[in-house]
This record gives structure tokens, sequence and C-alpha cells, in this order.
């Protein structure tokens, strides 16, 4: 699968495992890096007793050891609250030496909070999604996120009126 995704045209490969067992994860990094192509290794976000800062930190080390490029913290039930976010972000940026993204759907309402308090940390990428298809099951809306961040160092330089064509377009 890999290798026809490559040569597809598939040049990040996001990686994840459920269970978050680095086992699960061999393959598919050892195949993207076979390929030349960027392996993004995920920590599929929860929260529960064991899943606590040193279990993120150690998973993202591993990820690190593997060969993979970026990591991604996949918040896919939107439990990561912002000050979670800020904890995590800036315990992963001390632990590991990759670019870090956040991929929080916004289901429970906390993703775009928890975004700020993320870039604030010194996250390098965020997932978001046009206005027209965010929210609900969906990620914060794009221009948001651009709207948050206009006129600070982490500017996006996006403009607002062009991604208001973009969010009409899909509209």
């Amino acid at each position: 699968f890999v290798e026809r995704a490559a040569l597809n045209g598939m040049d990040v490969f996001r990686i994840f495992d459920a269970m978050n067992d680095l086992r699960n994860l061999e393959t598919a990094v050892k195949a993207t890096l076979a390929v030349d192509k960027h392996a993004q290794g995920t920590l599929s976000y929860t929260v529960s007793p064991v899943h606590d800062l040193d279990y993120w930190l150690n998973l993202a080390r591993g990820l690190e050891s593997m060969g993979c490029h970026s990591i991604c913290i996949k918040d896919m039930a939107g439990l990561l609250s912002p000050y979670t976010a800020e904890q995590l972000v800036s315990g992963l940026k001390k632990a590991v030496s990759l670019p870090i993204t956040l991929h929080s759907h916004a289901t429970t309402g906390l993703s775009t909070a928890s975004i700020l308090k993320a870039v604030e940390s010194g996250i390098d990428m965020v997932d978001t999604a046009i206005s027209s298809m965010s929210t609900t099951y969906g990620h914060t809306s794009t221009e948001t996120v651009v709207a948050m961040l206009q006129n600070t160092e982490r500017d996006t330089g996006l403009e607002l009126d062009l991604l208001e064509e973009i969010a009409a377009n899909f509209r």
C-alpha cells in the first residue's frame, strides 16, 4: 500500500495505532522510510489513569527512535483540554527534536482553546477545516485559527477574504 500510494503522489503518511503499540507501527514506518516519504508517527490521544505525561513522552521518544520525521497528537475524540495541551506540547518539545502536529476534533468544543494553548506552547502545525466543513465531528475552522493568530508572531499569513471564498464554494 505505501509503495503504491507513494507512486501515486502521497508524500506524508500519518501512521497510527489506536492502542499506541509501537510494534504495530514498525512495518508502516519502515515501508514509508523505504520509499523516502515523510513518516508521521501518532500519539492516539485518550484519557485514563495510565495515559499521563510520561506515557506520551515515552511514546514520542519511541516514534523518534523508530525514524519518524514528525509526530502528531491525534485527538480523535476531542478530549484534549487546553491546559493539558499546553503541558503535552511543552513536554514533547523538550523530549523530542521532531516537529509536532495537533489533530483535534471539535466534537466536545475543546479543540479551539486547545489549539490556542498548543500554539502558545510551540506546536509546529495544527489541522483545521474550512468553516463550511468544520466543527461538530470535524476540526476547528481554519478561519477561526487564522483570525486568532493575526498580528501575532504566529500569524499564518493566510488571507481571510480568500478563505471565505473557499468556504462559500463548499457551502
